[in-house]
């Protein structure tokens, strides 16, 4: 599948998705790709309800409520979201447009390429397991996207937090469930526990206490699991493993584009936060240049800015005039107002 757009964002949180407002007031498209499977970035993942007291206007929002507002804010300029889904390959071919495919084997062209990833690419943790790589994609998986493929199976979930109890609780009505953690206390919500332990109690899942040791199997397919407790180990019999151990930040296959890195953060300028590429920008806190604040606010600061320089690239022969959204009736039309 191939899609053609204006400007590639690589990263759907906060400051990817001001840049989509930025780049919309221009007349530029936006396809967004994103690793995780939802749009807000860290403020979504880790603490939607963590109050954020530095944007400006407002006194106290909370990481979700400004996510949420953001998008609202990007509506008006029908961006196109790619979610659950890695930014691995870019090339520039002939056309000079930039190719992006990504882990889904999607093919996205456009003539500016804009990182916006934060700290870089969510990725799982995974078992320390030496042969863990045979079975991934085929019985063991870290995401759940279509869960009817768990119907009637035998299912593993490994892990004490709100990803494994989540899943634990959805699909034990379709799976026969086993539950696997080092320890019964656990880091997810309070009535997510709750409900797990009544369904072990009705025994309606499994629950064990352990570490999962070996996997054994043949041709991807998962035919024994061994754990491990109190210094014994054990086996059971399962179809899939689902390992939710939570998720890392790695800066991933953006390390391999041939920018100029430093510290494992993308060098930019400070008049249009261009990478030492002609075309790809990095705005927010995968960028890095003297005095840089790893704040938002300076995210949303640097998308204005990059946005101006893209027009360029997008209508070289355009001269771009400078509007107020508080004055202009055509940015007015533009956001529905």
């Amino acid at each position: 599948m191939q899609h053609k757009t204006d400007i590639i964002v690589i990263g759907a949180g906060p400051v990817g998705l001001f840049a989509i407002f930025e780049l919309g007031l221009l007349n530029l498209q936006c396809h967004v790709v994103d690793n995780l499977n939802k749009i807000g970035g860290q403020c979504t993942e880790l603490y939607p309800e963590k109050p954020i007291f530095d944007i400006p206007s407002r006194p106290r929002v909370s990481a979700q409520e400004l996510v949420d507002n953001l998008l609202e804010q990007a509506k008006p300029f029908n961006p196109i979201f790619h979610l659950n889904q890695q930014a691995e390959k870019l090339e520039r071919k002939e056309d000079k447009l930039w190719y992006l495919t990504t882990s889904d084997n999607i093919t996205i062209c456009a003539k500016c390429i804009v990182i916006a990833a934060g700290a870089g690419s969510f990725v799982p943790r995974k078992l320390p397991i030496e042969n863990i790589n045979e079975f991934e994609n085929i019985s063991v998986f870290y995401s759940i996207k279509d869960k009817s493929l768990f119907k009637n199976k035998k299912v593993l979930i490994a892990g004490g937090g709100d990803s494994a109890l989540d899943w634990t609780n959805d699909l034990f009505s379709m799976s026969e469930i086993t539950l696997i953690h080092r320890r019964k206390e656990f880091r997810a919500a309070p009535e997510s526990v709750s409900k797990m332990l009544e369904l072990e109690q009705k025994k309606k899942i499994n629950f064990i206490i352990g570490q999962i040791h070996s996997i054994k199997g043949n041709l991807g397919k998962i035919s024994e699991i061994e754990y491990k407790r109190d210094d014994k180990i054990y086996s059971l019999q399962t179809d899939f493993l689902l390992p939710f151990y939570g998720l890392k930040m790695e800066l991933g296959p953006i390390a391999k584009w041939g920018l100029n890195l430093e510290e494992n953060r993308i060098k930019v300028d400070t008049e249009k936060f261009e990478t030492s590429v002609p075309s790809i920008f990095a705005i927010g806190d995968i960028n890095t240049y003297p005095g840089k604040l790893k704040l938002i606010l300076s995210g949303f600061h640097e998308s204005a800015l990059m946005a101006q320089k893209c027009f360029y690239y997008c209508y070289p022969d355009k001269k771009n005039i400078f509007r107020y959204t508080t004055s202009s009736k055509d940015l007015h039309k533009k956001l529905g107002i």
